[in-house]
């Protein structure tokens, strides 16, 4: 007689999720470290083309890459 083998069954509860998550979330870091320095090249002209102002791209390049 063939026995076919049990299931197993995978619940992602609340304590792992995060574990789920995790490589989007390392994606999103980088493409928001990535982002920054790009942005931290712009010069003047390109800044006020792209209607940013020099305060404004301060006040973004300050923020860790988690935020």
């Amino acid at each position: 007689m063939d026995r076919a083998a049990p299931r197993t069954l995978v619940i992602i509860t609340p304590s792992v999720a995060w574990l789920a998550r995790l490589p989007h979330t390392l994606r999103l870091w980088q493409q928001r470290a990535r982002s920054r320095r790009q942005l931290a090249q712009l010069d003047a002209r390109l800044l006020a083309d792209a209607g940013i102002s020099p305060s404004e791209r301060q006040e973004e390049l300050r923020q860790p890459f988690w935020r």
